[in-house]
């Protein structure tokens, strides 16, 4: 079986170059932003330019259950009620649409900061804020939704949501449908306390992660190292092997069964150290 791996690409001048962007590295997974991440407001998706970008992705090698798109960085899911919260609502269902729209099979979502609110009311709000998206969509949608919303972990910053992962299967529960699955980041699971370094670690926490929101719900993985330390609650993706993860542990995890259907995503930084090929690269030597 081919490791499914990659990259979150860009789609600059085009969503249909983003094919191209994760092709020409040697990706066979990857992850898009549908529009400009950090404004509210979206150019439309152009009939013609979805239509382009299905014929290229079946075009590629790359299969489609291994492209998702990521939610833009404004919206804040778990915000207590407020324009802010209603626009962030409104986002989501935007991009339900283009996924649909472009036969993308994953929408992964942070689910956000309940600002001091609570945790109840945080995750009342982004139960509330993903029901309602689908809902909407549905409504206006010639078919019903096909579109997975992922939950991510966070680091376990001030406020924010679901760093645990008994909170994010409680939300699984909450939410109760086949429209969600989870995507889990190893840098912020390491900055949240799970030790991913070590074959010890790793064999728990997946064996942990089965038992609670069940292995058949892990979709996607974002694979990337960790510039701080292990429960530090800092959000800083470093180069593969290169962080306080390090090499042991990304060459224990890539190479576990449970997760070899997995695509894997990686959002590492292009910087003087390493490009996406060189981490690419990095990665690919580990595999058995």
């Amino acid at each position: 079986m081919t490791l499914k791996l990659g990259f979150h690409v860009s789609i600059s001048g085009g969503i249909c170059n983003s094919i191209v962007n994760a092709t020409n590295i040697g990706c066979t997974s990857f992850q898009i932003f549908s529009r400009n991440p950090r404004q509210w407001k979206a150019k439309n998706l152009e009939e013609e330019e979805a239509l382009q970008f299905k014929q290229g992705l079946r075009q590629c090698r790359i299969d489609l259950d291994s492209v998702a798109v990521h939610m833009p960085y404004l919206p804040n899911l778990s915000a207590p009620a407020s324009d802010m919260y209603d626009k962030s609502v409104s986002t989501l269902t935007e991009e339900i649409i283009r996924c649909n729209t472009l036969e993308i099979p994953y929408l992964v979502i942070h689910l956000g900061s309940h600002l001091g609110k609570g945790e109840k009311n945080g995750i009342s709000q982004l139960v509330n804020a993903c029901q309602k998206s689908i809902q909407a969509y549905e409504k206006i949608g010639l078919s019903r939704n096909k579109v997975k919303l992922l939950l991510e972990n966070s680091a376990g910053q001030k406020n924010s949501i679901g760093s645990k992962i008994e909170e994010i299967q409680h939300i699984l529960q909450l939410l109760g449908t086949s429209d969600y699955g989870v995507c889990l980041d190893t840098c912020h699971l390491f900055a949240a306390g799970y030790d991913l370094s070590n074959e010890d670690g790793i064999y728990n926490f997946l064996e942990h992660v089965n038992n609670t929101i069940g292995m058949q719900n892990l979709k996607l993985i974002h694979l990337n190292d960790s510039k701080g330390d292990l429960g530090s609650h800092l959000d800083r993706h470093y180069h593969i092997g290169l962080g306080k993860i390090g090499e042991l542990g990304f060459k224990i995890l890539i190479n576990d069964n449970k997760i070899k259907h997995i695509p894997l995503i990686m959002e590492t930084p292009i910087d003087s150290i390493r490009g996406d090929k060189e981490n690419l690269e990095f990665v690919r030597r580990f595999i058995k």
